[in-house]
């Protein structure tokens, strides 16, 4: 008797049977795919980039899922170096969150077969739960105060701090910011506490880079004051700064013990953090724009940063994150995983169960999705004290609610475009 084929199911029952791209809008836009066996066992993957939603589903439906028909839903492996290795155009947003969606919902059948949360095929609970941080924001000092407070009622046991700036009107990351609640229309279009909105092109912003680099450390000195020195802090620079710059901000944030600083400076070059890194010895996060595991050889191997940032979603799914952060362990460099709510909950629920059973975990970014977004996906993660955990149902433990998603069209949305406040130039935000 010949052997079937990598990839080809010996099983007839393990067949991919049907592929189907989800695009719905609960709160915010989602892309959705989801796998079905010949026996009827489905898994979904989280595809979604936000702003170009639409690129992945296109990609996806065109161009991927025709290409999984028959194939043996055993086969992630396989699977995956078929779409990545298969293919002529390699790497990019587009291309890797496809295949994290199709790797990921590969996953979740083969933990509905074995009848196992998913974590227990990646090796079993390596901790209690994940260490989540939230969001807290404010245009001044007595509204993040606020929002910090709030934050340690819900349970964060350490929280992210960004803050409005003064002769700015908005910042990108500030709940409060006008940008953030208000669409073109006039008509409310806060996107789950995250600054995008509505419409069919961008809303730009304006920044001053020399007026951040002196307000962040009153900020933090403030907020020390207040909440004390155990509070875990974290920040995010947005890509906004030069090297130089960017060495000058963890510098001066010294004193204040943080967590980490992210994204200091722009990724693409990574030879640039070795600048950051010999002036500062604050924590270094960055990752969320990569998505491959050679985004990060320099930054590993020169032990440039201290946190991995990509998120299941972009970075080819569980199996190809695993693969970033077991080489991430070997340099003592631990997860951070990007988890706003542009990562849908089937995306956070696979870095929960990714998350639980790694060795070198840090900690999980957490913002709670909207009621709208809960409604359509059912997840079964936990907020507990601080901790997510996922959900001890065979699988990832989230589900897809057809009928309440067709109530939520597609609506394009699109985070904002930074010029100078000075003589209008396009920046980074």
């Amino acid at each position: 008797m010949s052997t079937p084929a990598p990839g080809v199911a010996r099983d007839a029952a393990t067949r991919i049977a049907s592929a189907e791209v989800l695009v719905a809008s609960p709160g915010r836009n989602f892309v959705t795919l989801r796998l079905r066996t010949e026996d009827g066992v489905e898994g979904l993957g989280d595809a979604t980039v936000n702003g170009r939603e639409l690129a992945v589903a296109s990609y996806l439906g065109d161009h991927v899922t025709p290409l999984l028909i028959g194939r043996d839903a055993h086969a992630i492996e396989d699977t995956w170096q078929y779409l990545y290795r298969g293919a002529y155009w390699r790497r990019g947003p587009v291309t890797m969150a496809a295949i994290a969606a199709v790797d990921t919902a590969l996953w979740d059948i083969k933990a509905k077969l074995a009848g196992l949360p998913l974590y227990q095929l990646l090796g079993g609970r390596s901790r209690r739960g994940c260490l989540a941080y939230g969001h807290a924001s404010g245009a001044d000092l007595e509204e993040l105060f606020d929002s910090i407070r709030d934050h340690l009622d819900q349970g964060f046991r350490a929280i992210r701090v960004q803050s409005g700036i003064p002769g700015l009107g908005s910042v990108y990351g500030v709940a409060s910011s006008a940008n953030a609640a208000v669409g073109e229309t006039g008509a409310t279009s806060r996107y789950d506490h995250e600054p995008a909105r509505r419409a069919i092109r961008p809303v730009e912003e304006e920044w001053d880079t020399r007026a951040y680099l002196r307000h962040a450390p009153k900020v933090f000195e403030a907020v020390r004051a207040e909440f004390g020195p155990e509070l875990p802090l974290l920040h995010d620079a947005h890509h906004r700064l030069t090297p130089i710059q960017a060495a000058r901000l963890g510098k001066d944030l010294e004193p204040y013990d943080l967590f980490w600083l992210e994204d200091v400076t722009p990724a693409e070059n990574t030879a640039m953090l070795r600048r950051v890194r010999e002036h500062t010895t604050t924590p270094l996060a960055i990752g969320e724009v990569f998505n491959t595991i050679w985004d990060y050889r320099e930054l590993f191997e020169e032990q440039l940063i201290d946190y991995v940032r990509s998120p299941v979603t972009h970075a080819g799914g569980i199996t190809a994150l695993r693969r970033i952060l077991d080489y991430a362990a070997v340099y003592q460099i631990k997860s951070g995983v990007h988890g706003p709510t542009d990562i849908s909950p089937v995306g956070l629920a696979a870095a929960l169960h990714l998350g639980i059973a790694i060795p070198n975990f840090g900690i999980q970014e957490y913002m709670k999705h909207s009621r709208a977004t809960d409604e359509v996906f059912r997840p079964a993660y936990r907020f507990t004290d601080g901790l997510l955990t996922p959900g001890e149902e065979p699988g990832l433990g989230v589900g897809y609610d057809d009928e309440t998603a067709r109530a939520h069209p597609y609506a394009p949305a699109y985070l904002p475009v930074n010029r100078l406040q000075l003589d209008g130039s396009l920046h980074d935000w």
